[in-house]
């Protein structure tokens, strides 16, 4: 199951900015002089276009930054865009960029002793960290973001910050788990706040579970299951239908499993395509196999997949790379201007200057060509080595092929002489002189090397290295015959070539090479197999 913290409300800020369209905001911005009042307005506009044009959102975003300079308290009003630009890339999942945001107003308020903003602020990152698995970076700011709401007294807070806790530690260390909930639980009997207590109650079920304490956990299941019918969000009603079925899944009680995971993906349906939807769909299927009730199990795998494809988690990654490429070249571009403007800044300076300076080109100038012969002598060095290298290769390649060819040819042979004898065996009375054969056979078997692949995989992976590693590791499902085959292919050897080197028919290499174009999945592309092979 995923790891369910609390984005605690009071922490993420939220934009109350929304009164007002972009049009007017822009229109008032281009009114007014205060530099304070175009920091919070442009702000506002990064916000409201945050999801229809993103660049101009963040070209808005470095407006304010700008203004935030030239106010009286300027690091506070930096501290204020940060915070604003941080949650605009955490609404995107953009979360390194988000948390070098984060960083940034945590120094400056933390260098201004604001107590109540470090908090915020600490919980975001311990939030972000979480999220990035970084759980002893997650943990740090969750324990400095409880003292701050210990010394407050604030009990939803604290309830909250505990659960956080506890959920981090569940799967590695169950005792650290169980101590934050049950002090959760401790506070949660001071106040009446029913989804918390439900929280509370199905996390320490949960911790239960994996200590193997049956009655504990039946206990706090019980107890969540008691409060359901009070006014609870259906999200946190699923959360425990979901978390009760995980529970009697291990114990393979698959028909409370099947009530309890429908009930969880029905309070969940507006929000089915996430994570928990993943998860209980991923259940049913699994328990529908088990129970080899097919036709549900094939129902419930089509809708895991639907939702495992919505997710797209690997689009997410390379959007996150894309923008992160964006924030680079941005960041490449000032440092561009930054040189540009002290370039400008030497036309003003003396003749004597002037004079150092084409001094000083000449010299790049002189340096500039020595290095470019210097590359030019290491690329014609460089291709001579490719040169020799690939014409030792071809040789080696050779070689591969010809020890190949020879052992096999070597154990055909060796292969016959035993059937004849076999045969001569049969045929001949005396016993001696069958025994005589035995021995013959016996030696004849004993020198017969039954492992000729294994010899030549050896051998070449000593030319090709790793190629094998690499081809297992990228299709596991992979035979000792595709293998082969695939080694072969690598060393750009024709079908008729492979046929006479392995003693299979050429329609059986035809038919093994289109068996393996499809476990590469290129039925439908025009590669060549040696061609993506040679790839690895």
């Amino acid at each position: 199951m995923m790891v369910r913290l609390f984005f605690l409300f009071f922490l993420f800020q939220s934009f109350t900015i929304h009164s007002q369209s972009t049009k007017e905001l822009i229109d008032n911005l281009n009114s007014i002089t205060d530099h304070e009042q175009k920091v919070e307005l442009c702000r506002k506009i990064a916000v409201n276009l945050q999801n229809s044009d993103w660049e101009r959102a963040i070209k808005y975003i470095e407006l304010a930054e700008a203004e935030a300079k030239n106010t009286k308290e300027p690091e506070l009003a930096l501290a204020q865009v940060y915070i604003t630009a941080g949650k605009m890339y955490n609404s995107k999942e953009v979360f390194d960029i988000a948390l070098q945001y984060y960083l940034k107003a945590h120094a400056i308020y933390k260098n201004a002793n604001n107590s109540a903003e470090v908090a915020k602020l600490e919980n975001n990152l311990a939030i972000i960290y979480a999220l990035g698995n970084n759980k002893e970076k997650a943990l740090q700011y969750f324990l400095n973001v409880y003292r701050y709401q210990k010394s407050k007294n604030d009990s939803v807070k604290l309830v909250k910050i505990l659960n956080n806790i506890g959920t981090l530690y569940l799967n590695q260390k169950s005792d650290s788990s169980l101590y934050y909930f049950q002090k959760a639980d401790l506070i949660n009997k001071t106040i009446n706040d029913n989804a918390l207590k439900v929280y509370v109650f199905t996390n320490l079920a949960r911790t239960y579970a994996l200590k193997k304490d049956k009655i504990k956990a039946d206990f706090y299941f019980n107890e969540a299951f008691s409060l359901l019918d009070k006014d609870v969000d259906n999200l946190v009603q699923a959360f425990v239908y979901e978390s009760f079925s995980e529970y009697n899944l291990n114990d393979k009680k698959y028909d409370i499993v099947i009530v309890n995971a429908k009930k969880a993906l029905e309070l969940c349906k507006e929000s089915v395509y996430g994570l928990s939807g993943l998860n209980l769909n991923k259940m049913l299927y699994k328990v529908y196999i088990n129970k080899e009730d097919y036709k549900n199990a094939v129902y419930y795998f089509q809708k895991y997949n639907a939702i495992n494809d919505s997710i797209n988690v690997e689009d997410k990654a390379v959007n996150i790379e894309r923008i992160k490429l964006e924030q680079d070249y941005k960041v490449r571009t000032e440092i561009k201007t930054l040189i540009e403007q002290k370039q400008q800044f030497k036309y003003y300076v003396t003749g004597l200057i002037l004079v150092v300076g084409i001094l000083v080109l000449i010299i790049l100038l002189i340096k500039y060509r020595n290095r470019n012969i210097k590359n030019q002598l290491e690329k014609e060095l460089l291709n001579s080595n490719m040169q020799a290298l690939n014409q030792s290769l071809e040789a080696k390649k050779k070689v591969l092929i010809g020890k190949a060819m020879a052992e096999i040819h070597r154990t055909d042979n060796i292969n016959e002489i035993l059937n004849d004898l076999k045969k001569i065996k049969l045929k001949t009375v005396n016993k001696e002189m069958q025994q005589a054969i035995d021995i013959v056979l016996k030696r004849l078997e004993k020198n017969l090397n039954t492992d000729i692949w294994k010899e030549f995989e050896v051998s070449f992976e000593q030319v090709h290295q790793s190629f094998f590693d690499k081809l297992t590791f990228d299709y596991p499902s992979l035979t000792p015959k595709d293998r082969r085959l695939c080694a072969l292919l690598y060393l750009d050897l024709t079908t008729k070539e492979i046929s006479q080197i392995t003693g299979q028919s050429f329609k059986a290499i035809e038919n093994a090479r289109t068996r393996l174009r499809k476990k590469f999945d290129l039925t439908n592309e025009k590669v060549n197999l040696s061609t993506y092979l040679n790839t690895f």
